[in-house]
Formats: structure tokens, sequence, C-alpha cells
């Protein structure tokens, strides 16, 4: 299993007898200066991994929510740039792991090896790009991997065994399951109960990765994270903490109902 710091913040919560839990906010939001306000908090109340969104124009697998303060942040000037240099400022100051998520297309006009290398200097750990399949991620490995800078694999519901096979092999960090066939935070979830679909897909996925598997898209409320023990090893919500702070509410009183 990877040694990756990714896999052991993971591995930590479990021995703990908890799912690692993995918050996501998207760069500079609900504003510039409070966005680093609640990544402390997110931090400070015990997130595992905290999940950073890289602000896309086109975000083609967030719902709603996500895409308008994607959007906000990116009418008040946050980009790749502003992000990775703020976070270099920051660098050692959280014990959490660090994880960007976005798309190939901002990366690409930033330079693919000139963000690896600022990203790992700036202390991130992994990168989840949505839109790069299988066939065309290795540019990206190998551009990342000389810098310790791990590329999460991205599966889901349709995702055959034989194809979760290719995305495991060497696979780093935690591989991240999408719960839904759909844009994230938009669907009912499963309130009742784990439907057989997300339990066979997960079973399938934890039959083919030896590292930590986290389950995200379709979290709304604590009350679910029962129904996965057994099945994943995090949990990813990144919704839920965004209308959490739309209500006037902050991150460390999200994290202390979700933990």
């Amino acid at each position: 299993m990877s040694s990756n710091i990714l896999t052991k913040r993971i591995s930590d919560a479990r021995a703990k007898g908890r799912l690692g839990l993995i918050p996501f906010l998207p760069a500079g939001y609900p504003d510039k200066a409070r966005f680093w306000t609640e990544i402390d908090q997110l931090d400070e109340a015990g997130a595992d991994i905290i999940e950073i969104g890289m602000p896309f124009s086109d975000p083609v697998a967030d719902g709603p929510v996500v895409e308008h303060a994607s959007l906000k942040c990116l009418d008040a000037g946050v980009n790749l740039a502003w992000l990775l240099s703020e976070l270099a400022a920051r660098k050692g100051r959280y014990k959490a792991g660090l994880v960007l998520m976005g798309y190939l297309n901002p990366v690409l006009q930033y330079g693919l090896a000139r963000f690896a290398l600022d990203a790992a200097s700036a202390g991130v750990h992994g990168v989840i790009l949505a839109d790069v399949p299988f066939e065309e991620s290795g540019s990206i490995h190998a551009a990342f991997d000389p810098q310790g800078l791990v590329l999460i694999p991205l599966v889901g519901l349709n995702t055959t065994p034989e194809r979760m096979a290719l995305y495991a092999k060497g696979g780093r960090g935690f591989a991240y399951f999408v719960s839904v066939l759909g844009t994230t935070g938009v669907q009912a979830g499963f309130d009742t109960g784990l439907p057989e679909t997300i339990r066979a897909g997960l079973e399938k996925a934890k039959a083919a990765f030896d590292i930590p598997v986290a389950l995200g898209f379709g979290l709304k409320h604590p009350s679910q994270l029962a129904a996965l023990d057994g099945l994943v090893d995090a949990a990813v919500f990144g919704s839920a903490l965004i209308r959490h702070i739309d209500a006037g509410g902050d991150s460390r009183g999200f994290m202390q109902v979700w933990k």
C-alpha cells in the first residue's frame, strides 16, 4: 500500500474507528480572505484531508451549488497563481493532507511541469482532475511523479472491474469513487439506505484498489456515513459545506456535526 501522506491520514482515521473526513471548498470561497479562515477551521476541527477546488469556467462535473461558488471565485480574481502562492506562504501550517481538485484546462494554461513543481513546493500532496481519463494521464504522471505529487484516480458506478484495475495499478493516495451518474450536490442521496448500485460499485472498487477508497458526490448529512462503514474508508463533502457557509455557518461548526 502507498505510504503517501493522504493514505496515512485516512488510515489513521480508520484506526480510530471512523471514516476519513474530506471536506471540499472552492479556492477563494466565500471570499479571498475568509477562505483561509475556513481552511484553518477545517484543519483545526479535524479534517483528515482538505480538498480545494481550482475554479474553472466550465465545471462539467459540478452541480449548481459548487458551480455558482466557483464562478463567484473567478469573478473575484481567483486563479491558480493566487492559490499556489497563498498555499506556499502557509506551507507546513496544516495537519491535514492537501488535495487540489478541478479540470485540466487551467493546469495546462498554467503549464503542466510548472504546476507540478509549484503545487508540490506549496505543500500540495495530490490532485484530482475530473476530466482526465486513464488513457490521457501519461503526461500528467510524467510531470507529477518526480515531484511526489499524486494524481488521484476517479472511478464510478459505470467503471468496469477491468478499468478499475488500470487505475489501481501503481495507485497512490486514495481512490475517489463517484456515487452518482451526474453532477455534484443535486441528487436526493441515500437517506433511507445505501442503494444496491452504489454498494456493488464500492465492492468492486475495494476489490480493485489496495489504497483507501473515498466516496463523494452524494453526501448531504452525517447520518449517511453509517451506511458506508465497511464499504469505504473516507467521505468527501462539498455542496453540503458550501450550503452551510451560505446559511451563515462556519467550517468549525460544520466539522463538529460531521465528526
